[in-house]
């Protein structure tokens, strides 16, 4: 008997039972709904299963990566555990009797463990050391790709294009990253490569031109922050590790040790140099990358190379001398820059030069003969104290020779400058010199001197207020959210404008709350940028033909004005 069938009869017989009573009359609209969703109910039992198997690889496609990165992360995290274990472990040097009786082998005796092998060789327990640096640092290890808009062929839209690439290093946990002002100095995008694979845009947070330091920016999320160590404990002969990416080859790792402390290469684009030296093989794309300790910590940044082609320094090939800016310096300055956006710098108030150039200038400079006839070692040597100054009132005399600052040899002239601006203004700096006397007998000296703030414009061959201010441009300052919300503008990284003179040529051009973002066509993040690029061109004490320069002005509504600023009255 068909359905149908069973359906009539039972609606014949009883009227309250049926299959199909609702489908017998389709004369109501109550009738005719209840039909559709019957058969929506009919058709879901033969699509259903269908939408269910395609929820569920929707679901897989969403979560998949998600769960290959917790995997990933798991791992990772396993693995800096393990690689702290293995560098943390004591060992000590024991000699081994091999069987054969008449030879020894070298062989490190580590603690009673489970999970070390006995009878490791000395170069064993190095490969697994050396292993575990890598594993404890790649992690933190990102490579840094610069991205340039270029505009299409024959006028068509713009089209991204990778610029120069670099490395860096992870700050914190929130998402900064630290590397080098050179890698990121006029980026219009920044894009972050993470160890492993993920690429992240990046935003730049600030830089220093003079230290050649920045700091950048991306999503917080599954960031490992790097370990940092004390470059004021390192030694010549210290072992030490390079990472980064050289010529491209993303996340290599190099070793060498420390060659020397407080170098100086003569870099034209920075002004504070106290580098660590260091036979570790780096080369162009090691840039901003870490330098790190025997036990992965961050203690320097490679930052430059000895080419080989006579004494030049740079980005050229590695001739066995790599240069890293001390983590003593970097410190300060990532600190401020995510502060702040900006970087204060200590003030001393001596000038300093080299116990040879005092030598040299004995005789015409009294004052240099005792250092330059008795003084025995390592330093630099007070040429002039500036009157009012910190140092001033804390006692330096001309002739003392700076020993050591804060217990750190100094080496070299260029070490006092970049010792000092590595501090913030109002630190106590413990100095110890070597002071001479007519008789030929010195006595050191130990002066605690508090620092103030360095004039960021003493580098700069005119007083760049008061020109801005014949202008003007009355009063500016870097800006900051804060500063934005005061004058009720959009915030914008650069030198905000916060008041023009009433009636100048300016004030009918531009409205407080502009902001200067760049000079020569260079972008200008802060105050100290504007001088730091100033300073480039014109210089304090050297020569220059150009009689005004160009500045770029960005509106409250984002429209740009270019102006141009004359020295002259």
């Amino acid at each position: 008997m068909s359905c149908n069938r069973r359906r009539a009869r039972a609606n014949e017989s009883s009227p309250r039972i049926g299959c199909n009573r609702e489908y017998a009359v389709a004369s109501t609209p109550t009738k005719l709904c209840h039909r559709m969703r019957t058969n929506a109910m009919s058709n879901f039992t033969h699509v259903g299963p269908g939408l269910v198997v395609l929820a569920a690889a929707s679901l897989a496609l969403i979560a998949a990566p998600l769960c290959i990165r917790r995997a990933n992360d798991a791992q990772a995290d396993a693995n800096i555990a393990f690689a702290s274990q293995v560098l943390a472990r004591p060992t000590v040097m024991a000699s081994v009797r091999s069987s054969d009786a008449t030879s020894t082998r070298v062989a490190l005796a580590a603690p009673p463990s489970n999970e070390v092998e006995s009878g490791l060789t000395l170069l064993e327990q190095f490969n697994r050391a050396n292993r575990a640096i890598a594993k404890l640092v790649e992690p933190s290890v990102v490579h840094v790709s610069t991205l340039v808009a270029e505009s299409g062929a024959q006028g068509g839209a713009p089209m991204g294009a990778y610029g120069s690439s670099g490395s860096g290093w992870i700050w914190d946990e929130d998402g900064h990253i630290v590397t080098n002002a050179h890698v990121v100095e006029g980026a219009e995008r920044l894009q972050v490569q993470m160890f492993d694979g993920e690429l992240r845009p990046a935003e730049l947070v600030g830089l220093d031109l003079r230290t050649d330091i920045a700091v950048i920016k991306v999503a917080s999320g599954g960031m490992r922050a790097s370990l940092r160590g004390d470059s004021g404990k390192l030694e010549q002969g210290d072992l030490v590790y390079a990472f980064g990416s050289p010529f491209d080859f993303r996340f290599s790792m190099s070793s060498g040790i420390v060659s020397g402390l407080g170098r100086s290469a003569g870099l034209a684009d920075v002004d504070y140099e106290n580098f660590i030296q260091t036979d570790a093989a780096i080369n162009p794309g090691n840039s901003g990358g870490p330098l790190t300790d025997i036990r992965g910590r961050v203690i320097g940044m490679n930052t430059a190379i000895a080419t080989g082609r006579g004494n030049t320094v740079g980005q050229g090939q590695f001739a066995g001398i790599g240069l890293a800016i001390p983590m003593s310096m970097i410190e300060s300055v990532v600190s401020q820059l995510i502060e702040t956006g900006e970087v204060r710098k200590g003030f001393l108030g001596v000038t300093v030069v080299s116990l040879d150039q005092a030598r040299f200038n004995a005789q015409a400079f009294p004052n240099f003969a005792p250092a330059a006839a008795h003084f025995k070692g390592d330093g630099a040597v007070v040429g002039a104290v500036s009157a009012g100054s910190p140092a001033d009132k804390s006692g330096f005399r001309e002739g003392d020779v700076i020993v050591s600052i804060d217990g750190q040899k100094i080496v070299g002239e260029t070490a006092v400058p970049a010792i000092v601006s590595s501090r913030r203004p109002g630190d106590e700096v413990r100095f110890e010199l070597w002071r001479g006397s007519s008789d030929g007998v010195g006595a050191q000296v130990e002066i605690v001197t508090k620092l103030g703030q360095l004039d960021m414009g003493m580098r700069v061959a005119f007083d760049v207020p008061a020109i801005l201010a014949r202008a003007g441009i009355v009063s500016f300052a870097t800006a900051t959210s804060e500063r934005a919300s005061k004058l009720s503008v959009p915030f914008r990284r650069g030198v905000i404008i916060e008041s023009l003179q009433e009636g100048s040529e300016l004030s009918g051009m531009l409205s407080a709350g502009a902001a200067i973002t760049g000079v020569f066509d260079q972008n200008v993040g802060s105050v100290d940028e504007l001088y730091a690029r100033l300073a480039r061109v014109f210089p304090a004490g050297g020569r220059f033909r150009r009689s005004e320069f160009p500045l770029t002005v960005t509106q409250p509504d984002g429209s740009v004005v270019a102006i141009l600023i004359s020295l002259r009255r």
